[in-house]
């Protein structure tokens, strides 16, 4: 299987990527999962998203990207988290 680009994005590229970011190192590493893990913010994601397999988004993205997304904001809460860990782990497989 070829190792997976991932962006993980925010509004600012600083905060909420930062907790999503370690709790997807952790989750890819329980699952045996190898991939490349990036982060910025929502803003640098037109330039950028042509080169991941990948976004992982906490904040609204262009409707352009949406199908590369997943919206990671029930990482930060906690709720419906399994379930965006199942789409991760399936999206990464592919």
């Amino acid at each position: 299987m070829n190792k997976k680009k991932v962006l993980v994005i925010c509004g600012t590229g600083v905060a909420t990527s930062t907790i999503v970011m370690q709790k997807l190192k952790a989750f890819l590493r329980d699952k045996d999962i190898e991939a490349t893990l990036e982060q910025s913010k929502v803003s640098d994601v037109l330039n950028k998203a042509g080169q991941y397999d990948l976004i992982i988004s906490t904040t609204a993205v262009p409707p352009s990207m949406v199908e590369k997304v997943i919206n990671a904001v029930p990482l930060l809460t906690g709720i419906g988290k399994e379930q965006v860990y199942d789409e991760i782990e399936a999206r990464l497989k592919m």
